[in-house]
């Protein structure tokens, strides 16, 4: 199923219990909606929506880029279109920070996040380091986009020029003041071994909330949601 927002095409899909309360799932950035029905497939007493978000899956692609308040914005129509009303809103990584902008202006059952980093870090990887030391030598200075595609994230080198500059917006924008106001109660699941948003994001994320907690998995990665996805289950299931 497909809504028109913003002259994009958003694609979605709902399952589930007509009768159920609402559960809406949000996938990461590269990700779609294959990614969350794993976890939706558990759930099947509640009323599941999934969604690919613009410039993901089968949505259209951006013809300009967005901010992370675009992205809001567009579930904000969607859900309000679905006639979706304070849903127990599940989100990983980009997903995530969607949600906690979402659940800081609109009213939320319950919220999940799976390793969505909240504030904003100048964490350098040491490709991003070597890039900087290349561009200082005499005669690199037009490195950029070129050492970039070879250097960057993979995500970064993955996207489209409006996708990356989508992708810089999002990364660039600190949800603190946005988590502060969260009023819901919230369940931050988090890998111990995820690299993209370590363990630290988690704990500096859960003193901003006014009612959050924090599971830690360890051995666990940045999909830790899917790589455990059994007690991930039983955790939800204690929290929901």
């Amino acid at each position: 199923m497909k809504k028109n927002i913003r002259n994009m095409d958003v694609h979605y899909i709902q399952y589930g219990s007509e009768t159920g309360k609402e559960i809406v799932l949000l996938h990461g950035w590269g990700q779609n909606i294959e990614m969350m029905v794993p976890l939706g497939n558990e759930f099947q007493d509640y009323h599941i929506t999934i969604l690919d978000f613009p410039g993901f899956g089968e949505s259209s692609s951006p013809t300009t880029s967005l901010t992370i308040y675009d992205y809001v914005e567009i579930l904000e129509e969607l859900l309000e279109s679905l006639n979706i009303h304070k849903p127990v809103l599940i989100g990983h990584s980009f997903g995530g920070r969607i949600a906690i902008l979402y659940a800081s202006r609109n009213p939320v059952l319950k919220l999940v996040l799976f390793a969505s980093p909240c504030v904003r870090e100048n964490r350098k990887s040491t490709k991003e380091q070597i890039l900087k030391s290349l561009k200082k030598l005499p005669g690199m200075n037009k490195i950029g986009e070129f050492a970039k595609k070879y250097i960057g994230s993979t995500d970064y080198r993955n996207a489209s020029p409006i996708m990356r500059e989508t992708l810089v917006n999002v990364i660039n924008e600190d949800l603190s003041n946005a988590a502060k106001k969260i009023q819901c109660p919230t369940l931050l699941i988090w890998g111990t071994l995820d690299t993209e948003s370590p363990i630290e994001d988690a704990k500096k994320l859960e003193q901003l909330l006014v009612d959050g907690g924090l599971v830690e998995l360890p051995g666990y990665t940045h999909y830790a949601y899917l790589e455990a996805l059994p007690q991930v289950v039983n955790i939800l299931r204690n929290f929901l």
